[in-house]
């Protein structure tokens, strides 16, 4: 089978690419079809995030894991995309280059038959051109997203840091 994706810059342009890859293929091959799609030389880092409908970024899929934790990042050269995508879960968070973070959204439009004489990977489409450099990303959210149990929340508390007294605590408790 082939996975057919759209693969859209996160800029306020229409700025897309429509790649058709086998659905045996790793994330390592999907990554590659993107950063040669829009022009990069593939040697900054970039990770894949499994991303839900609301484009919440979930569980990275990292380009090689230099983690020192105890729990081990998925690789792409390790990971088909096969394993990470289905009919019910569409949507990836491509990030290329993190000084720069060039974001991309990947969608997962449809699922086809390998057509004989073809070679995957496809570029089928291309629109846009990419911009000189990395449209600025924007973390501030939605002041809709506020959430009151949030614990980094602003504290609307009346304590000063300064009144010591007003703590009601020791600061010479050892």
């Amino acid at each position: 089978m082939i996975y057919r994706f759209r693969i859209i810059l996160d800029t306020e342009e229409d700025i897309f690419r429509d790649i058709e890859i086998e659905q045996t293929a790793t994330c390592e091959d999907l990554h590659n079809s993107i950063t040669q799609s829009f022009g990069f030389d593939g040697t900054e880092m970039a990770s894949f995030y499994i991303s839900d409908d609301e484009w919440r970024q979930g569980e990275e899929i990292a380009l090689f894991d230099m983690g020192e934790g105890q729990t081990p990042l998925r690789t792409m050269i390790e990971t088909p995309l096969e394993e990470v995508l289905s009919e019910d879960q569409t949507r990836l968070i491509y990030v290329y280059d993190f000084l720069n973070l060039w974001t991309f959204f990947v969608e997962l439009g449809e699922i086809a038959e390998v057509e004989d004489g073809k070679s995957y990977p496809n570029l089928m489409y291309v629109h846009g051109q990419i911009p000189a450099q990395a449209p600025e990303a924007d973390f501030s959210g939605d002041e809709d997203d506020f959430d009151e149990d949030d614990p980094f929340a602003e504290d609307d508390d009346d304590y000063d840091i300064e009144d010591y007294d007003g703590l009601d605590f020791d600061e010479n408790w050892n």
